[in-house]
């Protein structure tokens, strides 16, 4: 990957090339340096943009040097946060692990929380939607050429004898069942 087209290649992707090398990084796919590439000014934008901010705050013409270490501090302190000492931790994993964890009546397959504690209670609602007379197959011009006119009658009848139903909602509500 070192030797491709370096010659034609911008100061910062070789930039990126030589801080990969230096970290024994020897095999990487070309569009890694274009990621890298994309953070770095991505964040170099953010950083000027708050330090541009930080200096029409301060009544400054133009952005210095302290107004760019204050935009990087402050994206430092919020931005990326460091782990706790590792006394903090143990200290904290001690006073946790004092108390015993609860028997677990293991059944088969995977354990499940209480069914109220969550959300995967059924609650639907559906629509049974009304049966027309417009979900019979229509007919075509060639089917009443065949049909008899006295046949074609007696269909009516029968479809006009069929109840028209109304759309009926059923719903199952949320609830605790009883025990």
């Amino acid at each position: 990957m070192a030797g491709e087209g370096e010659e034609d290649m911008p100061r910062d992707a070789k930039i990126v090339k030589s801080l990969l090398k230096s970290m024994g990084v020897e095999d990487y796919e070309p569009r890694v340096v274009h990621q890298f590439l994309e953070l770095w000014y991505r964040y170099v934008v953010e950083v000027l943009t708050d330090a541009q901010v930080y200096s029409e705050h301060a009544s400054k013409s133009t952005i210095d040097c302290d107004d760019v270490k204050l935009a990087i501090q402050s994206k430092v302190s919020f931005g990326f946060s460091q782990p706790p000492p590792r006394e903090v931790l143990l200290e904290l994993a001690a006073s946790r692990n004092k108390i015993p964890l609860p028997k677990s009546i293991a059944g088969p397959g995977i354990p499940l929380p209480p069914e109220q504690d969550t959300l995967l209670s059924p609650n639907y609602q559906l629509v049974i939607p009304k049966k027309s007379a417009s979900t019979e197959p229509e007919e075509t011009e060639d089917d009443e050429e065949m049909t008899d006119p006295a046949q074609s009658s007696s269909q009516e009848q029968q479809t006009s004898e069929l109840p028209s139903q109304t759309p009926q909602r059923v719903s199952f509500p949320l609830s605790r069942r009883p025990k």
